[in-house]
């Protein structure tokens, strides 16, 4: 038991840094353009990085502002992740026994879109679009990606050295640690294509009401997570917590952002964006199978 306390501990620190309950806000970086004369790309470059930067730091506050509903989300998440650390080598030897039968167009497609500066690429290019044409949706977009993406990758860089989990192909199982191992052997935990690719189709996904079409973008952001799982280079474990971890993050920088920006992801009646987040995640058994499920 004393070897799964680090993972433990890890869930903790990551789930604290987000919040849905609070509704105070992050100074002002710069004013937001107003005036015709003011309402120019550069001024608009500015009033977006400046809520990139906000965006992070407000994602981080949030454990000083913690509700009941909070600490719910926070024992889900510690309780599944853990669930899931004590059946990491099952569901590997479950995955590598049909290997053979998964596509490589999709393992490819895990690397590659998982890879930072693809990534990057691509949220960049959603921002610049919005930039260019003055697309006040497309460029809140591109604020949440790139802010989330910021966030919750500096976390992940982060823990993978100081909690030094092997990786499944290093051969030692899933409970062997060595904190600040520094080899890429030891940088299992968490999972940074699951982190940036989730992250990315989380925020594309929130600009749609429609929940199969919600589905189906989340659905493209798992496919790296769970390609990682096949190749041994993260436990399942590690992908679960990535996954939960890019929700939280988007959730709560998006909460920001609805306070700085006129456009609204799926209003309400009263044109009010929604407030509360519907992401949930639990650990279901049914006889000798497995399964996170995801509502949204």
């Amino acid at each position: 038991m004393h070897k799964i306390l680090p993972l433990s501990l890890l869930i903790l620190l990551f789930t604290n840094q987000i919040s849905f309950s609070q509704e105070d806000t992050v100074e002002d970086l710069f004013d937001k353009p107003a005036t015709a004369k003011e309402k120019n790309i550069w001024n608009y470059f500015t009033y977006d990085m400046g809520n990139v930067f906000a965006g992070v730091g407000f994602a981080y506050s949030r454990p000083l502002h913690w509700q009941g509903d909070d600490f719910l989300r926070l024992g889900g998440v510690a309780a599944g992740t853990t669930g899931l650390f004590l059946l990491d080598d099952e569901i590997r030897h479950n995955f590598l026994s049909h290997k053979d039968d998964v596509p490589d167009v999709l393992l490819s497609y895990g690397r590659y879109a998982g890879a930072p500066q693809n990534n990057y690429g691509l949220t960049g290019a959603i921002y610049l679009t919005g930039l260019v044409t003055k697309n006040e949706k497309l460029r809140r977009t591109g604020v949440l990606m790139i802010s989330a993406a910021t966030a919750a990758g500096f976390l992940q860089q982060l823990s993978k050295t100081l909690v030094g989990r092997a990786r499944p192909g290093a051969g030692f199982g899933n409970h062997h640690f060595k904190p600040n191992g520094g080899s890429a052997a030891y940088r299992s935990f968490p999972s940074g294509h699951a982190v940036l690719t989730f992250t990315t189709s989380y925020a594309i996904a929130k600009q749609f009401d429609n929940k199969w079409v919600k589905g189906g973008i989340i659905a493209v952001g798992l496919i790296p997570g769970l390609s990682r799982i096949y190749e041994e280079a993260h436990w399942a474990s590690d992908v679960a917590l990535s996954w939960a971890m890019s929700a939280f993050i988007v959730e709560a920088i998006d909460k920001y952002l609805d306070r700085k920006y006129d456009q609204k992801y799926n209003p309400d009646e009263d044109g009010m964006a929604m407030k509360k987040s519907d992401f949930e995640w639990n650990l279901t058994f049914g006889g000798n199978q497995l399964g996170v499920v995801f509502q949204f």
